[in-house]
């Protein structure tokens, strides 16, 4: 006798799109900064332009653990 795959437990939306918008927010923040800032500006640009490419990697990374 098999059992049946058990149902993911439902969240809600703000929790499952919660680390998405604040890449978002990250990545449009460097945008602009890279386009205006100089100096710290440029600097915090690179930081939050690192977001996303963080983010895969560590998907990457925890999806082969």
């Amino acid at each position: 006798m098999t059992v049946p795959p058990s149902r993911p437990a439902h969240r809600p939306l703000r929790s499952i799109f919660a680390w998405p918008a604040a890449i978002f927010l990250l990545t449009l923040l460097g945008l602009g900064l890279a386009l205006t800032g100089h100096g710290l500006g440029d600097v915090i640009a690179w930081l939050s332009l690192a977001a996303p490419v963080a983010a895969v990697a560590w998907a990457v990374r925890a999806r082969r653990s």
